[in-house]
């Protein structure tokens, strides 16, 4: 890429699109196509060759979706499967149709079967099933990655796939149902806390084995892998290192400086067991993290607690 190229970046008002932008301004890129899904509904067809046609941007960073959590994936299937199917087919075609020298599509780590061996290599893809409650989700992310693959394969596209594992950052969703498991548990300690709730519920046994990244240190892996990546297929983006949900409870609760009690929901579910990606092809093109967990949840907290009440 070079700083005079029209980018336009997909989803640009949520964690990870802002954090791209935040990174390419910071490099020095000003070029931007920015649009809300009131200006552009990326779900529909005409809206999004349209917009193609009138901006012509040269590189694309996918990075819209139907996001949320256990409950949200489980609740609203089929939004969460037909809106971010039409997401990705839209901007990729349109992407095509428009001569975007380059597009990277962001999918997730669930896209790797419930059992598959830990930790998940790019290989594991399609070679099991996946976990329940965010399959719709995960089919769609399937689907994305499929296309940019077939759509290099025919038009010679070069259109790239990139998994980040389990993210957090800035713009994280804190809503009390829909969120995902850090930012749900950052919200929970700081009200027990706030309101003098003697003990915090965390979902499950507090067992299963998750990997967060910051969302800086994601948009620093894209913009790197932007510039040297070129190739069908997918790679993860990930630190190469998980913690249990229990221990990452305790981490919050020291960070938040929360001194009550964590107990278990046993009724409710504990998701995948463990989701720890091979960052191996990744370390291999030259990329690692460098934003350590306690040192980005410090962070985010004492950005996010005034706004928590």
């Amino acid at each position: 890429m070079n700083l005079q190229d029209k980018i336009y970046i997909a989803g640009h008002n949520g964690m990870v699109g802002s954090a791209i932008l935040r990174k390419l301004r910071a490099e020095g890129y000003s070029n931007f196509v920015l649009a809300n899904s009131r200006e552009v509904d990326l779900r529909n067809q005409l809206e999004v060759q349209e917009f193609f046609r009138k901006e012509k941007p040269d590189y694309v960073f996918l990075a819209a979706a139907k996001v949320g959590g256990i409950v949200a994936n489980d609740t609203y299937r089929a939004e969460f499967l037909y809106d971010n199917l039409m997401i990705e087919a839209n901007v990729i075609d349109a992407a095509w149709r428009n001569g975007v020298q380059k597009l990277m599509f962001l999918g997730s780590s669930c896209i790797y079967p419930k059992m598959a061996p830990q930790p998940l290599n790019e290989d594991a893809l399609l070679t099991g099933l996946l976990e329940p409650t965010n399959e719709p989700y995960a089919i769609a992310k399937i689907a994305g990655i499929k296309l940019c693959d077939a759509y290099r394969a025919q038009y010679g596209c070069n259109f790239v796939s990139v998994m980040p594992t389990n993210l957090y950052g800035p713009n994280d969703n804190y809503h009390p149902q829909n969120s995902h498991v850090l930012p749900a548990m950052i919200r929970r300690f700081h009200e027990a806390k706030r309101d003098g709730i003697p003990s915090v519920t965390i979902w499950g046994t507090g067992t299963p084995r998750r990997e967060f990244l910051h969302a800086d240190d994601l948009a620093d892996a894209c913009y790197y892998l932007m510039q040297h990546y070129n190739e069908p297929g997918l790679v993860n983006i990930g630190v190469g290192e998980d913690i249990s949900i229990l221990e990452l409870a305790q981490m919050v609760q020291r960070i938040v400086g929360y001194t009550g009690a964590i107990e278990h929901d046993l009724s409710k579910p504990d998701g995948t067991p463990r989701k720890l990606m091979d960052v191996s092809k990744l370390h291999g093109f030259g990329w690692k993290a460098k934003i350590g967990l306690e040192e980005g949840i410090k962070g985010v907290y004492e950005a996010v607690k005034g706004k928590l009440g």
